[in-house]
């Protein structure tokens, strides 16, 4: 029998869908937000197909990992970490030490880069470890694209390849200023099937890249033009900014701004602040690029962009752009809403506006039923 520690970061990701760009040192500011815990849940959809498994879970006391083993139904399982009322850090740290100490063969854990790369401050490359992404960026190599691929991946049971994969992080502070400065921690052991692993994310920067996206910027400037009164939501990226540019307007380069034609409108929203601007506009339209490497169009660092906010502005409604250089080093794209049958709805493929009016359709993944 396997012997799997298991813990989770109950507070991973709670700034993302209130605009924070994460939780890191902020998680009061979180709160008075309104900002709820979204890994608990996120956990529990990797652990339900794994209650016939042979797996003995190592784990931590309350909602750092015993109540979602509970309320999963996972019979074989022990609490070896009592956890505190608030969690930190530290409780991480301590926890993958006694795992190791038990000997167990993996560890798995909810969280984001932050709980990445705590995990891996106590494990190094002596265990694999593997991520159920529960973040609001989630640029390290370690975690499964969306949490049933994590249960997947474990049903694998000694069958998985294991690969190197970089533990990276982002200064939050940096980020939540505008400005993208990530830090390689060093290489975890992950275990890998290939289209259930994300890769590392990666910025491009080719001589090629700012004439692409002059283009892209471009077209859906004339886009924009041609539909007066449409509410649009810029997303987050250099691409995006590019777009705003050449509509004379200063746009938040990580965050999720509205435009009505030529005009801001708001600027760095949050999802509530999405849903009560759209709540009465009959012409919305979403434009989003990629995520570079990791290929995710909505699931990493969109939280903003809910199930709720796709739902009112329609799959329809949603252009998404990236590079021609991007796209070669992207063959699959991912969308993780939150919601399965949300995610199916996009279908098997996603166009992609990649130069002056160029698109490029894009396989998506879509888990077996």
């Amino acid at each position: 029998m396997r012997r799997i520690g298991f813990l989770v970061n109950p507070y991973a990701g709670m700034g993302g869908a209130v605009g924070l760009k994460g939780t890191d040192g902020l998680l009061n500011e979180a709160k008075k937000r309104g900002a709820v815990p979204r890994s608990p849940e996120l956990a529990l959809a990797a652990l339900r197909p794994l209650k016939e498994s042979d797996i003995h879970f190592l784990t931590c006391s309350g909602t750092m990992g015993e109540d979602e083993l509970q309320e999963a139904g996972i019979p074989r399982y022990s609490v070896e970490y009592r956890a505190p009322g608030t969690t930190t850090a530290t409780d991480t740290r301590n926890a993958c030490s006694i795992f190791l100490e038990l000997e167990a063969d993996m560890i798995i854990f909810c969280g984001g880069d932050g709980t990445a790369r705590d995990v891996y401050d106590s494990v190094g490359t002596r265990v694999p470890l593997l991520g159920i992404p529960a973040g609001v960026k989630m640029y390290s190599g370690v975690f499964a694209i969306t949490p049933p691929a994590a249960a997947e991946i474990l049903k694998g049971g000694g069958k998985i390849a294991i690969r190197d994969a970089e533990v990276v992080d982002v200064d939050e502070n940096a980020y939540r200023h505008g400005t993208l400065r990530t830090t390689l921690y060093g290489y975890a052991k992950t275990p890998y099937i290939p289209e259930m692993v994300a890769g590392t994310k990666q910025v491009f920067e080719q001589p090629d890249e700012e004439r692409a996206k002059a283009e892209i910027a471009q077209f859906i400037t004339e886009v924009i033009d041609g539909t007066p009164g449409v509410l649009t939501i810029l997303g987050p990226g250099t691409t995006t900014e590019k777009i705003a540019e050449v509509l004379g307007i200063k746009k938040t380069l990580l965050g999720f701004d509205a435009i009505r034609g030529r005009e801001l409108v708001a600027e760095d929203l949050n999802e509530k602040g999405i849903l009560t601007l759209i709540k009465d506009e009959k012409k919305l339209r979403l434009v989003i690029s990629i995520i570079g490497a990791q290929g995710f169009v909505l699931g990493r660092g969109t939280q903003q962009i809910s199930a709720a906010v796709i739902r009112k502005i329609g799959i329809a409604n949603i252009i998404v752009v990236a590079t021609p250089y991007k796209l070669s080093r992207t063959p699959l794209l991912y969308i993780d809403t939150g919601d399965p049958t949300l995610n199916g709805a996009f279908g098997d493929h996603i166009q992609v506006i990649s130069g002056y009016r160029i698109a490029q359709r894009k396989r998506l993944f879509q888990p077996e039923p």
